[in-house]
This record gives C-alpha cells, structure tokens and sequence, in this order.
C-alpha cells in the first residue's frame, strides 16, 4: 500500500506532527510531502492530511486539495493554538472533514494544540480593557501554554492515531 503524507505549515508545528506521522507509518511505500509541492499520486491509497488551524478551519488551498482527492483513504492531523478543549477540536475536525468526497473513507482525526507567534501574543495585550481583563487574561494563559507544544506527548499521540488508523484499514 502505498501511502502519503501532506501537510500544511505556517509556524512548523504541523510539519513536527508531519515528521511524526511519517515516521510511524509502518514499513509500507511513503512519501511526505508540503502542500506547496503537491502533486497527487495516483499510486497513493492512503493519505494523511496536516493542517494548521485558520478560523476554525484550514486554509482555502489545503481545502480545494481534500475535495479533489477520490478513492483514497484519508486521515487528518492538524495543530491549533487554541488548545485544551476536546470539542473546539471536533468542531476543526467537522469543518475540515466536510470537504472529503464521499467516495472517499473517511478514518478519522488527530488534533494538537501548537505554538503561536509571539504577535498574538502582543495582539492580545493590545485589546485588553478593563472590561475584557478576564478574558484576555485566559487567551493570554493559553497563549503560554501553547508555547510548550506540540511536545513529546502530543507526537507519541499523532503516532498512535497513525497505529489506529492501521489497524481500521
């Protein structure tokens, strides 16, 4: 089986979680490769799909490669900056799989929280009011928070889910 690994990367989280997913791929023809240089191989059975979070989705050129894709096994990996919540991951995870043709199997998503540049960071002390103090402050803590990944942990996880998704085909 054939099988390839696509990833989009603005701030190199999604490429750590590439190399990761790449590297637990068991002994199978792979290929790994950055949206930027795309071009389908029609050998590929399996794709895995990397993703940086943008508005709650990924970016317009990584959407318009997924809905072209068919025939193919896909599974999504992506990184976020607004980490630590399990539904807000969903929700990424319905707005990106929406895009893959039903002719497709859909097996599944991994996501993890990613570092943000550091001018966020300063956006987000821009806006803060008294008003919006305690929100801001919250952005803020998970702004730093999201400074420590993707770590080990959320790479050994990617690398699971490339184990489960295996084990599905």
């Amino acid at each position: 089986m054939k099988v390839h690994v696509l990833y989009a990367s603005s701030t190199g989280n999604t490429e750590l979680v590439a190399k990761a997913v790449y590297k637990a791929i068991p002994d199978a023809s792979k290929d790994i490769q950055r949206l930027a240089l795309f071009k389908e191989d029609p050998e590929a059975e399996t794709y895995f799909i990397g993703f940086w979070t943008n508005r709650g989705s990924a970016s317009y050129e990584l959407l318009d490669i997924l809905s072209d894709l068919h025939g193919k096994n896909i599974a999504l990996f992506g990184t976020c900056g607004m980490g630590g919540s399990p539904e807000y991951y969903k929700e990424i995870e319905n707005q990106v799989s929406a895009f893959i043709p039903d002719d497709n199997v859909y097996l599944g998503a991994f996501m993890c929280q990613g570092k943000m540049p550091m001018r966020v960071r300063e956006k987000y002390l821009a806006m803060e009011t008294d008003e919006n103090h305690a929100q801001i402050q919250k952005m803020l803590r998970n702004f730093d928070e999201a400074l420590l990944h993707p770590n080990d942990g959320d790479l050994k996880n990617a690398m699971d889910f490339v184990d489960s998704v295996f084990k599905k085909l």
